[in-house]
């Protein structure tokens, strides 16, 4: 199935100059993390003074309408190559000494979620990736690099079951 991809956003991918900005929304949620993870890679808009953040506002995977928050990052979107699963890279430039913190805190994998959108108007999805898992994390004191990839779907148990008339009775009719 194609991707749909708005007049806007396909205006500014065609254009030699434009100002639209297209901006990465990053959802990481874990069982063991007492919130969702929402980051921005711009600084869309500003949202509080004390202390200084800026983040981008979206109504993507929010119920709350919390906004996702600028950090500084540079992104490789999942890529749809056939014969392998969507991977993608997340490297989180270190500006906080407590970054690291929810990263150690489990050893279990949290479920990660991209999307792409324009600055201009952030509730309009481009493209999205959901349900992918951090494969790894790998960092030292200036970044932090984040491994995101799925379960390829050779790792599906196999043999599967048998459709027999005991198995699966409403088959067989």
């Amino acid at each position: 199935m194609p991707r749909l991809v708005s007049l806007n956003a396909r205006s500014a991918q065609d254009a030699t100059a434009s100002d639209e900005v297209e901006v990465v929304l990053i959802r990481i949620t874990h069982p063991d993390l007492d919130t969702t993870i929402r980051l921005s890679s711009d600084p869309t808009e500003r949202l509080s003074l004390e202390p200084l953040t800026y983040g981008t506002r979206s109504t993507w995977q929010t119920d709350d309408g919390s906004p996702f928050l600028f950090v500084l990052l540079s992104t490789v979107l999942p890529d749809d190559q056939e014969e392998t699963p969507p991977a993608a890279t997340l490297i989180l430039e270190v500006v906080d000494k407590d970054m690291a913190k929810p990263l150690r805190s489990t050893i279990t994998r949290a479920t990660v979620d991209f999307a792409v959108v324009l600055a201009s108007d952030p509730d309009v999805i481009e493209a999205e990736w959901l349900g992918l898992e951090l494969i790894s994390a790998e960092g030292d004191s200036g970044q932090i690099t984040l491994s995101i990839s799925r379960d390829p779907i050779t790792s599906e148990p196999w043999p599967s079951r048998r459709m027999t008339r005991d198995a699966f009775p409403g088959l067989h009719r």
